[in-house]
């Protein structure tokens, strides 16, 4: 969770985004976003797709298994 919060801060900020108005968009209070920047919270998958969408951002996920990448088939 922390890179992901250290992640949804840098977004939001590159965006000139508050913690209130990122919360509003995805209908949360200004604290849970504050939580999760701080990696005091964790998130479901769904919220942090939530978040990302709002800040006009892309997540791409890789799950490295030993020395290779799993791929989605």
């Amino acid at each position: 969770m922390a890179v992901l919060g250290h992640m949804i801060r840098k977004a939001r900020k590159e965006r000139n985004m508050t913690q209130e108005q990122l919360g509003k968009l995805i209908g949360v209070q200004k604290t849970q976003i504050s939580k999760l920047e701080s990696s005091v919270n964790s998130a479901t998958i769904d919220t942090i797709v939530k978040i990302f969408k709002a800040l006009n951002a892309d997540i791409h996920v890789k799950v490295k298994l030993e020395n290779r990448y799993l791929q989605l088939t």
